[in-house]
This record gives C-alpha cells, sequence and structure tokens, in this order.
C-alpha cells in the first residue's frame, strides 16, 4: 500500500512540474530594464506594440558609419511605431573605449543620433548582458540561436516584444529585409 501511495504521490509530483513548466512565460522584449547612457533606469516595456531594432555599436569600428544609416531610417520611420536602440559594446577589438560621456559625445557630434543609445554593456562572454542572452539563445527567446559575430548586428523584435529576425554586421541598415519587415504591417 505504502508503495502505491509513493508511485502516485511521486507520478503527481512528475506531472505537476512538467506542467509548471509548460506554462511558463517565455520572455519577451518588455521583461527587461536596462540603463540608459546617461546612467537612467529604461523600461523597454515603453516599447509595447513598436517594433524596435536592436544593434550593438561600437565608435572605432570599419562599420561605424552605419551609424549615419541607422539615424537616416530611424528618421524615415519613427513616425510609424519603429524604434532603434544602440548598445555599445567594447567586445571586438577594443573599439569602443570610451565611456559613456565620451560615447554620447561621438554619437551626437558625428553622427546626429537622437535615437535611444543604453550604456555600455557586454554582448557576449561570461558578462554577457541578460537582455543580449535573450537575443542570443533560443532557449531564452524561443526563435534564433545566434551569437553576436561582430558590432553593428541587427536584432529584430516585432510588436509583441519577440525576436523575430537577426541582420548580420556587414548589412546595412536599410537592406531589403530591414525594409521590407518595416513595411510588413502585422
Amino acid at each position: 500500500m505504502k508503495k502505491g501511495i509513493i508511485s502516485v504521490l511521486l507520478l503527481v509530483t512528475v506531472v505537476l512540474f512538467a506542467c509548471a513548466q509548460s506554462n511558463k512565460k517565455q520572455k519577451n522584449l518588455y521583461d527587461f530594464n536596462v540603463t540608459d547612457i546617461d546612467g537612467k533606469k529604461f523600461d523597454l516595456a515603453q516599447f509595447k506594440g513598436k517594433k524596435v531594432m536592436i544593434v550593438n555599436v561600437a565608435s572605432k569600428c570599419g562599420l561605424t558609419p552605419q551609424y549615419e544609416l541607422l539615424q537616416e531610417l530611424y528618421e524615415e520611420y519613427k513616425n510609424t511605431g519603429f524604434v532603434i536602440i544602440g548598445f555599445p559594446a567594447n567586445n571586438f577589438n577594443g573599439q569602443e573605449p570610451g565611456s559613456n560621456k565620451d560615447i554620447k559625445e561621438f554619437c551626437t557630434l558625428n553622427y546626429g543620433v537622437t535615437f535611444p543609445m543604453m550604456e555600455k554593456i557586454s554582448v557576449k562572454g561570461d558578462d554577457q548582458s541578460p537582455l543580449y542572452k535573450w537575443l542570443t539563445q533560443k532557449s531564452e527567446n524561443g526563435k534564433i540561436d545566434q551569437e553576436v559575430t561582430w558590432n553593428f548586428q541587427k536584432f529584430l523584435i516585432d510588436e509583441k516584444g519577440n525576436v523575430v529576425d537577426v541582420v548580420m554586421p556587414k548589412d546595412s541598415p536599410k537592406s531589403e529585409v530591414i525594409l521590407n519587415w518595416l513595411a510588413n504591417k502585422n
């Protein structure tokens, strides 16, 4: 009798655990809070209902001129429910060595950046930010496994806060993939 009760209790425990795991809500962009380039807390939930492009940026990279195209894209589409968020990162050959203040000044003076810029973070490695862990791991985002390969990698997030695609660093911010995604009304 005791064996039967233990077996039933064990089975119930396993079923309850499985149910809890299947009901576990998949994270989305709106679950994250970050810090902006001025050191203020920044809740990404403020972008509910918008398409978001998250880009890791650097000031001393061969791809740095993409800032100009990113700013143009932002200006063209910001009134259509689209936002770009820049995350400076120094993960690739020390190409973002400056402080947050230096980075902000560089972006403003050289490229007139007005899209939201966050504080410098790590986009890969042991100190990878939680947001980038979510962006790069299918187990976290439910869609893709895609490590960050270089500066100016672009992650596309839909209006519900879910990762939908990634555009590689050398691809233009005005690539056909991005423009088609922006034109597609979901």
